[in-house]
């Protein structure tokens, strides 16, 4: 008998894991990047980000998968702190909707339809038209699954409610709800899923094995657990993905910890007994401790709402600042500054320029890793990639709004340069990713090159190296000469591409390399050379850019003086 229970726990927990997984990772599928276009766009204002979070979260039907995208979200510099924190708030809330649909088990039979379901939801997987509805198929498969374990565990606590050394502890748990809050908090930590503990609970609560009053801490204690999944998302993410983490974790302890409070009063349990009006019995016990998950959350949330500034503060105190940590994300773009579009313009101009010293940054930290053979250098390589990425979408973006407001010619002229100076840096950042590509492939099949052939490779990387810093100069300033200067440079790298694969043949026959080493080194090169050329299309811009400006003066100067 004994066995048959843990049997049933366990197999009913990982129904009930997976299910949800599946369904949520199907719903993130048919979503796809319009969820992402969603999260990021409607989220100007706390309460709108609330409601946002709130939606997401109900789509996704997982608190964490929320949290940990708007963790992302800010390490990729798409939110800002003070944006996610109004998100978590409302994700919050959103999760609060799988309490209620294990609360329909107790009206309606729906176990009995989960394993049709199932079935039903493989069929349109495997012969669904478009992937689409192929994965609308995920999605019923994981929501069969997760009623075949909730039915599973159901089953198992049967028995569970003659056992009185558990009643016993429950009610331990109603006469100190300290421990019902340490209890939940521990389950959802190891569990790593709020909507599994809080399910457990109303399975319980169904069996009346565990009382209402002693539900409700450890449903509060749930929602500090569940802030977990977002400390670890943060782990080895930008600060400001740490200190949304953060926040998340602050508004779930300092809410549970003034919520206690009225529990201890029995204040809580009267409230949510007047929301729900009628006698508690076995059959709507699991509404109400839906009603007290929700109840807490929305509460919390409303209370928190206008304190969203002090909250970001607090983050930023406990989570401060490290010497010597490489931080990214938008550093000059501001939505007021639209308004006053010769400021705002010069502000792309310097987000462009910072843009291009990130793209450097990749680059370099990709060829050190390739050279080193540093899986390390090659990680943080691809943090730098990203970057480069989000800020591409950032300015664009930026410009975009930009080019609705009311512009000067030479500034809707200077627009598309700038565009397209912004694509080059992007591709320069792939091609850093492609170099960590290169590098990951040296470190994994163990390719060995002579030192002539490092020496050569390095010879190149200085060139391109030289070729950033007049580059960045060049695009500051507004230099010609510079900008000329790096056309010959680039005509320099042309050369010594053709002349490194030459010697690497010669070496190639002579057997001082191996084969094996041929694709990479060529590779490498290769990507070196296409950087160079994005460097000088940004080159090429701005002797076109400072043409342009010469014949608009002469132009004037004419116009001034038809003898000039």
């Amino acid at each position: 008998m004994q066995g048959n229970f843990y049997f049933l726990i366990l197999g009913g927990l990982g129904f009930f894991f997976y299910g949800m997984k599946i369904m949520s990772e199907g719903l993130k599928k048919v979503a796809g990047e319009r969820l992402k276009s969603f999260l990021h766009m409607a989220t100007k204002v706390p309460i709108i980000g609330l409601f946002t979070g709130f939606l997401v979260t109900v789509f996704l039907h997982s608190s964490s998968a929320t949290t940990v995208m708007v963790v992302g979200f800010v390490n990729a510099g798409l939110l800002s702190l003070k944006q996610a924190i109004s998100v978590i708030f409302g994700a919050n809330i959103g999760t609060t909707l799988m309490a209620w649909i294990v609360s329909s088990m107790s009206v309606i039979k729906l176990t009995e339809y989960a394993l049709p379901a199932v079935g039903i939801g493989f069929a349109i997987m495997a012969f669904g038209r478009s992937r689409k509805t192929r994965f609308w198929g995920e999605v019923l498969i994981g929501t069969g699954m997760l009623f075949v374990g909730l039915g599973l565990l159901k089953d198992a606590c049967e028995p569970l409610k003659d056992t009185q050394q558990l009643k016993d502890l429950f009610v331990m748990f109603a006469k100190n709800p300290i421990l019902g809050v340490l209890a939940g908090m521990v389950f959802t930590t190891l569990l790593q899923s709020s909507s599994v503990t809080i399910a457990i609970v109303q399975v319980l609560a169904f069996k009346g094995i565990i009382s209402f009053s002693a539900a409700i801490p450890i449903v509060l204690g749930d929602n500090i657990g569940t802030t977990i999944t977002a400390q670890l998302a943060a782990l080895g993410t930008n600060i400001n993905a740490r200190r949304a983490a953060m926040a998340h974790t602050m508004f779930n302890v300092i809410g549970v910890s003034y919520m206690i409070v009225f529990v201890y009063l029995g204040w809580y349990e009267r409230f949510i007994s007047f929301i729900i009006p009628g006698e508690l019995t076995l059959k709507s016990v699991m509404f109400h401790i839906a009603v007290a998950h929700s109840a807490f959350n929305i509460v919390n949330a409303l209370v928190f709402l206008p304190f969203i500034g002090f909250i970001e503060k607090v983050s930023i105190w406990l989570v401060p600042q490290r010497k010597g940590r490489d931080e990214f994300g938008v550093k000059y773009l501001e939505e007021h500054l639209l308004d006053t579009p010769p400021v705002a313009m010069q502000q792309v101009r310097n987000e462009t320029l910072y843009m291009l010293s990130v793209a450097e940054k990749a680059v370099n930290t990709a060829v050190q890793g390739f050279l080193d053979k540093s899986e390390a250098l090659v990680q943080k390589a691809l943090e730098y990639e990203k970057a480069t990425d989000n800020l591409q979408s950032e300015i664009t973006q930026y410009v975009i709004d930009l080019s609705q407001r009311e512009i000067s010619v030479e500034n809707s002229q200077e627009i598309p340069v700038l565009l397209h100076n912004v694509n080059d840096i992007e591709r320069m950042g792939d091609h850093a990713k492609n170099i960590t590509e290169i590098a990951q492939l040296r470190i994994d099949s163990a390719i060995l090159f002579s030192e002539l052939a490092i020496e050569e490779l390095k010879v190149m990387w200085q060139e391109l190296k030289e070729m950033f810093t007049e580059t960045k100069t060049a695009f500051e300033k507004l230099d010609r000469s510079m900008a000329e200067k790096l056309l010959e440079r680039e005509d320099r790298m042309n050369a010594m591409q053709i002349r490194l694969k030459e010697a690497h043949i010669e070496r190639l026959n002579q057997g001082v390399c191996k084969i094996k080493a041929n694709y990479v080194f060529l590779d490498f090169i290769d990507n070196l050379e296409k950087i160079a050329d994005h460097l000088t299309n940004i080159s090429q811009s701005i002797i076109g850019q400072m043409q342009w400006r010469r014949y608009k003066v002469e132009t004037k100067q004419k116009a001034a003086n038809p003898d000039f």
